[in-house]
């Protein structure tokens, strides 16, 4: 079993930047692929990014090269650096274990709240 804890959510202006984290912990040994998934009201959950151990990575169309994904291995840490943010971007915030990239696992953290205001 891997848990998964979320932080560094909070209120940002449209344009700003904001970095969200991932701590991993437990059965980690399964974790090939970490991925971070939002879900606004109203909307399907979707992947905003992902990243596998060897560091290959996933991106939602949305993103267009405003986000960056990346993980530390040794402090089991992964990072969402969210730059140019959009009120659309407004959302709670999800990472995920899993073993491939892009695919979800069954380990969900509890979520953190990103909030973009125009």
């Amino acid at each position: 079993q891997v848990q998964l804890v979320e932080s560094g959510g909070g209120l940002v202006q449209a344009g700003g930047s904001l970095r969200v984290s991932c701590a991993a912990s437990g059965s980690i040994f399964s974790i090939n692929a970490v991925g971070w998934y939002r879900q606004a009201p109203g909307n399907q959950r979707e992947l905003v990014a992902a990243i596998t151990r060897a560091g290959s990575t996933m991106y939602g169309d949305f993103v267009k090269g405003r986000f960056t994904i990346s993980r530390d291995n040794a402090k089991k840490m992964v990072y969402l650096q969210m730059n140019s943010l959009k009120p659309e971007d407004t959302a709670v915030y999800y990472c995920n274990a899993g073993s491939r990239l892009g695919v979800p696992g069954n380990s969900w953290g509890q979520g953190t709240q990103v909030t973009v205001s125009s």
